[in-house]
């Protein structure tokens, strides 16, 4: 059975020059006094950063974060005076692990992006920090993230998959499986409808007995979807990922 996830079922941390709408995935079909993760995936940060901006140096440990941005340029810089940016186009996926520093800045521009926060499989690995460009406009599917030993260009360390697409009005999409994962479908942008449920920005979908039937962009739309390891060990010792009730 389609379950939907409406806008509006999202908390505030941050508001201001840095407002977060923090999507927690497990409202999709729990109570609010449970956990709030979809399995390991535990939130996903739908950010804005005003034009100025600066997200000082701090930490993050047990944590792994895809940096997802879709307009705007956000500049990173870290603890080991490592500097890149992260744009349309071009992923950052921190792999927080025992400990890792950053900072933030939207220096020219305001900036909305998607901060992704997964449970790893256990505390205390080493830190890393990965880039990747990809395309800024598919209109089909593109695996970003996905476990090591997969094909995804990014490793995240779960057993759990991360894929765009950016549907053009009218458009149809088959949905993939991922064999034993379950899905959770995030829109970022536009419209979409699937089965006889229509999203909107911040609406998410998922069916936990079997696949997703094909998503038709009403209009032009831009779709995050992960494939999620319900039974995965994973560790609580996240800065923001193991936060249980958001």
């Amino acid at each position: 059975m389609l379950r939907k996830l409406e806008a509006g079922r999202y908390s505030e941390p941050h508001k201001g020059y840095f407002t977060i709408k923090r999507i927690h995935p497990g409202k999709i079909y729990k109570t609010d006094t449970q956990d709030m993760a979809f399995g390991p995936l535990s939130n996903i940060d739908h950010a804005f950063m005003k034009k100025g901006l600066t997200v000082k140096m701090h930490e993050h440990v047990n944590d792994e974060v895809l940096s997802y941005v879709w307009e705007g340029i956000s500049y990173h810089t870290d603890s080991g005076g490592f500097k890149d940016t992260i744009e349309k186009g071009r992923l950052m996926l921190m792999n927080a692990g025992e400990s890792f520093w950053h900072e933030e800045k939207a220096k020219n521009e305001d900036v909305e992006m998607l901060q992704i926060f997964v449970r790893p499989y256990t505390s205390h690995l080493a830190p890393d920090i990965q880039f990747h460009e990809k395309p800024k406009s598919n209109d089909d599917w593109y695996l970003m993230a996905g476990p090591d030993g997969s094909e995804a260009p990014l490793i995240v360390r779960q057993n759990t998959y991360i894929l765009d697409a950016h549907p053009k009005s009218g458009q149809s999409l088959e949905v993939p499986v991922y064999e034993g994962l379950k899905p959770f479908l995030y829109v970022m942008r536009g419209e979409v409808a699937i089965g006889d449920i229509t999203l909107e920005k911040f609406e998410a979908v998922t069916d936990l007995d079997q696949k997703l039937p094909p998503v038709t962009a009403n209009e032009d739309a831009t779709m995050v979807l992960f494939f999620v390891d319900m039974e995965a060990a994973m560790t609580f010792d996240g800065t923001i990922s193991g936060i249980q009730n958001q």
